[in-house]
Parts: C-alpha cells; sequence; structure tokens
C-alpha cells in the first residue's frame, strides 16, 4: 500500500477541484469552497475504502437472496475544528455509519511570531482496534495533526491510520511521518514550500477562513 498518495498526480477531477479551492476569484464564493473541499474528501473516501477489510452479507431481495460485500467494520471518522468541517462532512456522506472524533487544535501565536499548538477539547468513541480517518485541509508543519494524533491515540490503540487533506507540505508529511511511520497519507495536491511562519507556498491561504470566515487571533 502506498504511504502517500498525491491524487492530482493522475489529472483526476480532484486536480480541477484543487485548482478552483487556489483560484483568488473563486475563492470569494465560500460555498463552492467548502464544496469543493467535500468533493476531494468524498473521492479520497472512496479511495481509502478499497483498502479496508470487507465481510460476505447475504441479504433478501424481493426475488430472492443475495450475497453482498460491505466493510468488516465502520471506521471512526475525525477531525480538527473548524477547518476540517467541509472535508468531514464529505467522508461522511460516503462513511455514513462511522462513528464520529472531534478535536479543537489550534496555533497559539506569540509576539515573537512563534507558535505553540494547543488541544482544549475532544469528542470521541471507542478507538482500540479501529481504523480511523482523521481530516484537515492543510498539512503545514504538521504538528498540529501530530498532536491531534497523539491525544486520539492516548484514547486506544488504533489499528489504521489515516490522513487526508486538500493540500500537503512535503515538510509537513515528512514531520507526519518521523512521528507516525505507519500512517497513510491522502492528499489531493502537494507542494514543497513552507514560509517562516508555517504556511504552505502556494497553497490557497488560509481555509478555515475560506470556507467559515475571518475569524479574531488572540
Amino acid at each position: 500500500m502506498q504511504q502517500v498518495n498525491n491524487l492530482s498526480r493522475d489529472h483526476s477531477l480532484i486536480s480541477n477541484w484543487v485548482c478552483e479551492l487556489r483560484d483568488v476569484e473563486v475563492q470569494q464564493d465560500r460555498m463552492r469552497f467548502r464544496r469543493n473541499l467535500e468533493r476531494i474528501a468524498e473521492v479520497i473516501g472512496y479511495e481509502i475504502s478499497k483498502q479496508l477489510e470487507w465481510k460476505t452479507l447475504e441479504v433478501t431481495t424481493p426475488m430472492g437472496t443475495s450475497e453482498c460485500k460491505v466493510l468488516k467494520q465502520q471506521p471512526v471518522l475525525a477531525t480538527i475544528l473548524r477547518a476540517g468541517l467541509a472535508m468531514h462532512n464529505g467522508l461522511l456522506n460516503y462513511f455514513d455509519k462511522a462513528d464520529n472524533a472531534f478535536l479543537s487544535a489550534y496555533r497559539k501565536h506569540n509576539a515573537d511570531g512563534s507558535f505553540e499548538i494547543n488541544l482544549e477539547y475532544m469528542s470521541c468513541p471507542e478507538l482500540a482496534g479501529r481504523v480511523v480517518i482523521i481530516s484537515d485541509p492543510m498539512l503545514a508543519t504538521g504538528a498540529s495533526l501530530v498532536k491531534s494524533i497523539q491525544y486520539l491515540k492516548d484514547e486506544g490503540d488504533i489499528k489504521e491510520l489515516h490522513i487526508v487533506c486538500a493540500i500537503a507540505c512535503t515538510v509537513g508529511i515528512e514531520y507526519v511521518l518521523r512521528n507516525e511511520p505507519n500512517a497513510i497519507i491522502w492528499c489531493g495536491d502537494i507542494d514543497d514550500e513552507l514560509t517562516a511562519k508555517g504556511y504552505i507556498v502556494p497553497g490557497l491561504g488560509d481555509a478555515g477562513d475560506l470556507a467559515f470566515g475571518v475569524k479574531l487571533q488572540n
């Protein structure tokens, strides 16, 4: 199984949606921005489903019986508030019976320009032996994502971890894999540059602000 998956590499529909996410003109349509994040997550969810274990279920039809392949176990869908909500909803559209987990990790900026990752809230189901799919649209430094994953792992021994993002930076990917070497990363696209303040270039800007409005930053 490939550990880092860039779904724009094959010029799929995802590359079209990523193009719209990046475009400063298209970004003015907030609903379209959220929908593109959602659609990227839906396609990635479908790709992830091919890797999951399944079982045979016999169902009764009006004309007889049929043997169907279904998921052996529902995954846990996790996301980081608030930016991850659109992608989380896309995954939930496909894994509609999944359990869900929510975390509030954010960057707390210091006067010198540095920042720390604060995590003040987590709500999750039983995680031991489960497949966890965590979504965050921007994988920049990877710091908030790694801290969120560590909090989840403190709650139970995760069986398999999938990370879903719209845009990832190579620096962040390397940081995540150093800390979570068994994680499988799924990206809409990958950029190589990260600014000193931890923003992806060319990236697309602040995904949370573009999806839900500009926030006050304390």
